[in-house]
């Protein structure tokens, strides 16, 4: 997965900690100096002699000393930080992260971003000691020592660093731990790299221990350090964000942390319940069992009276907002974030979930506090939900949310395009604020609910807006003359979050059938007519499910498109000056217009997903779900008429006045990319909206898998749409079709050359099954035919008409001659990644 999760979103790590502190951290004490230099030096020269080395206490003599889980000695002479180590053999986790970031979504390193989490141990060997990973996807647990061993020598393990000791005392030993926090844990070169930003390599010289953010703690420790990098030829994204783009420089943070006690249950992972999953194989399972174990993920929440049909915690979950977050915003994240808390109590725990604002001079880095952090880029960007997670059990240790704090700007320029507030009089602006504080609410909740160890569920917006975990849209509303922002975003948790979070985390009596218990949950909400799908199930171009999209909604896809096209026409007639500011260069008009003109466009999806289209569940044997079924043939058919529809000119074209209203855009204002990609530069390209919004339509409506799904499906009921109907209802619609005078008949080509491209991609797509590029292949060739026979009188018609006939023969002899990509859409989901939101 990508940073987030990635995506899916939610980095399975390994983790430990102590409860959530509630007061700020004690800062580091000063060990009284015993030694004098000249002492200290010869205590150094000691230490490189042949013989023993020295004592502890006499080598660090002077230094700034910081107990905790490790001790950590600062030598300020020397810019040296040293390690005390006593645990031998004895596991802790051993975690990176990047607390001051990059600022740019498309590189992926913002501030707070955890990197990866090891079980880690230390070995002695000599004069030298070895970190060593340990490998925790292979195990034997309960199995005896042999067994357990014979695991451990078949997989390798990894030594993380080696270290030369330089005191010791005891069993305790001293060694210097500097170059091992200077170097860089989070690989950023290697990121760098394959976002084509140039070829870096860290600056020793330009590296130092970050002090203030340097602690030790009895549960943890916390190191942080600034590293630099240097390199050539920074690409454009590098530029953007870095001072001397050559040089980049941010801090890396490392936490050692001490391993959570017994006492914690892991449960067993159910595909259907919504969580993400911790998997495993154990060798010591039976033959007769699978060999492959997962658990999911879950914070620690036990109650005090477990008799008690709803008790209080022995230790709540906290939460901690940033307290970088400004008015009116913080206020939005905390009580959005606290509507958890709705969710546990229907679990059985009373005051279980809480959120409050982080202690004055915390660290957020520190693994004791659960965080929900602003992060700021240069671009907008995805939002964050991830966990450390100790790899043995699966149990949260601490829950770490980065919000981008652009998100709310979006979300504020998507209401000012919907409800053009700066009209006659004082601007109507209390609505669109509302709107934006509306979705960071839902936002916060969303990525908290990441941490808690939820996934997405995509299906939740076709059963009344069931879960935060969804990507909600802004459900606005056209009453009579006027736009209705009131039920824009749903409040508080839904059905299904509480139906996760019961299952997730509901405490059962010692004899209780843990497994039954939880199918109960399930099947009563399945019956209830629940839904749970995720990213695998909607992210992808030519995905099936005829339920899971992202930023829909609706009961009925084909519904919700068509009330969101009348709501976009409305929205288009009236759109100009009153969408902006006063003041606003009316070039500025494109910003508001590309979410508005693009309304549609993911409702779009969610209704091309019905073509071709399948039902289903992640159904396990016996519990009754239905496993697939192919949408119906009729509703595949209104799908279709629904998406053609969107292509006609009538849709595609801007209302006459709006396109002479926005003028080049003025110094300072550069074209960027969510703008429309024009072919009139500098002028507005009129026609360049309704090309990206049908390259977009038809490269969905002809991806490679749905293109075969169709074919498959004809072909056991006759009924249903085949790939043939579906490329003659669309070239009936747009070649085919009357074509209108003036600046919609333009508009019409466009969409004819969209289409052509498409066809032609599709016919020699490697990816696309045999017949599907048979057929798409003879429709090009009937294409060409009819082209070659049509005798129209109007000159531009000819021109386009013999262009088709040459484009399709050019490609039918080498299919790199193939017409250029039709313009892309403006970027609509947030910048850069496609992962986590």
């Amino acid at each position: 997965m990508p940073r987030s999760w990635s995506l899916v979103v939610l980095a399975v790590l390994g983790c430990a900690g102590a409860s959530p502190p509630t007061s700020h951290h004690p800062g580091p004490r000063v060990r009284d100096a015993a030694a004098t230099d000249k002492d200290k030096d010869k205590d150094k020269d000691h230490a490189d002699a042949d013989g023993p080395p020295p004592a502890i206490a006499a080598r660090t003599a002077g230094m700034r000393a910081m107990p905790g889980l490790f001790a950590l000695y600062w030598d300020a002479r020397t810019g040296k930080l040293w390690l005390e180590i006593a645990r031998w053999q004895r596991a802790f986790l051993y975690v990176d992260s990047l607390p001051a970031g990059v600022g740019s979504n498309d590189l992926g390193l913002d501030r707070g971003q955890l990197g990866t989490t090891h079980l880690v141990h230390f070995e002695r060997v000599g004069p030298k000691v070895l970190l060593i990973e340990d490998n925790v996807d292979y195990r034997a647990i309960g199995a005896g020592a042999d067994e357990q061993r014979a695991v451990r020598e078949s997989f390798a393990t990894s030594a993380l660093w080696g270290f030369k000791v330089e005191a010791e005392t005891g069993d305790h030993v001293l060694v210097d731990a500097t170059e091992f926090f200077l170097r860089d844990a989070h690989d950023i070169p290697e990121t760098l790299k394959r976002a084509n930003q140039g070829k870096f390599t860290p600056d020793p010289s330009r590296g130092a221990i970050a002090l203030e953010r340097t602690r030790s703690f009895p549960r943890n420790t916390e190191v942080e350090a600034t590293v630099t990098f240097t390199g050539e030829e920074p690409g454009a994204w590098l530029q953007q964000v870095t001072p001397t783009p050559s040089v980049l420089t941010v801090r890396e943070h490392h936490s050692f942390i001490e391993l959570p006690p017994p006492g914690f249950h892991p449960r067993a992972y159910d595909p259907r319940a919504g969580y993400f999953a911790l998997s495993f194989q154990d060798y010591a399972t039976p033959i007769s069992e699978p060999i492959v174990q997962r658990f999911a993920p879950r914070h620690r929440l036990e109650k005090k009276d477990p008799s008690a049909a709803v008790s209080e915690p022995v230790a709540p979950i906290v939460y901690y907002l940033d307290r970088g977050v400004p008015e009116p915003v913080r206020s939005a994240l905390l009580d959005g974030a606290r509507w958890w808390s709705a969710a546990f109590e229907a679990a059985g725990f009373r005051d279980a979930f809480r959120v409050e604002l982080m202690p004055e001079g915390a660290d957020p880095m520190d693994v004791r506090y659960n965080v929900i952090q602003w992060v700021h880029r240069a671009t907008r960007g995805w939002s964050y939900g991830a966990s450390v997670i100790d790899p043995r059990t699966g149990e949260i240790i601490q829950g770490h949310v980065s919000l981008g704090s652009l998100r709310v700007r979006q979300d504020y320029l998507i209401a000012e395009a919907l409800l053009a507030p700066y009209g006659a009089g004082a601007p109507a602006t209390e609505p669109v604020k509302q709107l934006a504080l509306a979705r960071l609410r839902q936002l916060a909740a969303h990525e908290v609910g990441h941490t808690l160890g939820l996934a997405h569920n995509f299906a939740a917006s076709t059963v009344q807006r069931a879960s935060v975990m969804d990507y909600p849209p802004p459900v606005v509303t056209l009453q009579g003359d006027h736009v209705d922002p009131s039920r824009a975003y749903a409040t508080g948790v839904g059905a299904w979050d509480k139906v996760a979070i019961n299952w997730g985390y509901r405490q059962y009596a010692a004899s209780t059938d843990e497994r039954a218990a939880g199918d109960k949950i399930l099947n009563e909400a399945f019956a209830a007519g629940q839904r749970f799908l995720t990213d695998q199930d909607a992210r992808p171009a030519g995905s099936s499910s005829s339920v899971t999209h992202l930023w829909d909604d609706g009961t009925n896809a084909i519904d919700e498109l068509q009330r969101i096209m009348k709501l976009r026409a409305f929205a288009l007639e009236r759109f100009g000056e009153a969408n902006i500011r006063a003041g606003a260069p009316l070039a500025t008009l494109e910003d508001a217009l590309v979410p508005l003109y693009m309304l549609h466009r993911y409702q779009l999806e969610a209704a091309i997903k019905l073509i071709g289209g399948v039902d289903y569940t992640f159904a396990l044997r016996g519990d009754g779900q239905l496993a697939t079924r192919a949408v119906a043939p009729a509703e595949q058919r209104r799908a279709l008429a629904a998406v053609l529809a969107t292509l006609a000119p009538a849709t595609l074209a801007l209302p006459e006045p709006l396109a002479t209203q926005i003028p080049p855009r003025p110094p300072g204002y550069p074209r960027g990319r969510e703008h429309f990609k024009i072919h009139t530069s500098p002028v507005f390209d009129a026609l360049a909206p309704a090309e990206a919004a049908a390259a977009h339509a038809v490269a969905l409506l002809l991806a490679p898998e749905r293109c075969a799904r169709l074919i498959e499906q004809h072909a056991r009921t006759p009924a249903s749409p085949g790939l043939a109907d579906v490329l003659d209802a669309v070239i009936a619609a747009t070649w085919k079709a009357r074509r209108p005078p003036g600046l919609a008949g333009e508009v019409q080509r466009v969409v004819d050359q969209v289409v052509l491209a498409q066809l032609i991609t599709l016919a020699h797509d490697p990816a696309a099954s045999s017949q599907s590029r048979a057929v798409a292949g003879l429709t090009l060739q009937t294409l060409k035919t009819w082209a070659a026979a049509a005798r129209p009188a109007d000159p531009g018609e000819r021109a386009h008409l013999a262009a088709a006939e040459q484009q399709i023969s050019e490609a039918q002899k080498d299919p790199k001659l193939a017409p250029p990509a039709p313009l892309t859409a403006p970027d609509g989901p947030p910048i850069g990644m496609d992962d986590e939101d």
